[in-house]
């Protein structure tokens, strides 16, 4: 009876060996890497959100595209939409100015503003994409690290009975049930990670589609 009170976690992280340990330790260092990802791309998301929308609404409602890029000069790029604003008509300034100098300014004013939109576009998406990496290889191996720590942990078990001599129901069930915990750990940390990132893929997908609209705006507007 006292053995069936002591058995849980507690008891499951005081019997294991190395193997069960690290395995423990490198779930929890997932789970704080992806709830650190959540978090930080939670925050970023909705700091950005409203600085885009606060901009995109003095874009539209602005007289000229001057006055568009004074409003940048004194308060700054700090959106993706403000940042290719900026990127476009700096590059239709600049090639207006010094014209193809170089061969990455070659062909002509629209060309170039053209390759300069892209290039920020690719710099966005890949800005938006930071640590969608990290949460999928973390939604997709937690499971099996779980998984591999259940294993391990059944082998000792039945290990330990078997040289015990007792084979009864009540001596086989703790130990096995125990070993389950690191199977349940590894879905409590995959679980987050999958959501959030399923959550950031159709977020970024709908900024970008977003960008990629206004993007076509600008350089309609730049280029007449």
């Amino acid at each position: 009876m006292n053995d069936t009170a002591n058995l849980g976690f507690g008891h499951f992280i005081a019997q294991s060996d190395v193997v069960g340990k690290t395995l423990l330790a490198i779930l929890l260092l997932m789970s704080v890497a992806s709830w650190s990802i959540i978090v930080a791309r939670g925050i970023a998301l909705l700091v950005s959100k409203r600085r885009s929308e606060r901009f995109l609404n003095f874009f539209w409602n602005a007289s000229s595209l001057e006055a568009v890029s004074s409003e940048i000069a004194t308060h700054g790029a700090r959106d993706p939409f403000s940042h290719l604003a900026s990127h476009a008509m700096h590059a239709r300034q600049h090639h207006a100015r010094y014209g193809a100098a170089k061969l990455e300014e070659a062909g002509t004013a629209g060309d170039f503003v053209t390759r300069t939109i892209k290039k920020v576009l690719d710099e966005e998406t890949t800005r938006l994409e930071n640590g969608l990496a990290a949460l999928a290889t973390v939604g997709a191996t937690a499971p099996f690290v779980g998984l591999f720590g259940t294993v391990w942990g059944v082998y000792h078990a039945l290990v330990a009975i078997g040289m015990s001599g007792s084979g009864t129901l009540d001596k086989v069930a703790g130990p096995v049930g125990e070993a389950l915990i690191m199977t349940g750990v590894g879905l409590a940390v995959a679980i987050p990670a999958v959501m959030a990132y399923n959550w950031l893929t159709r977020t970024n997908r709908v900024v970008l589609s977003r960008l990629d609209a206004f993007a076509y705006e600008m350089h309609t507007f730049v280029a007449m």
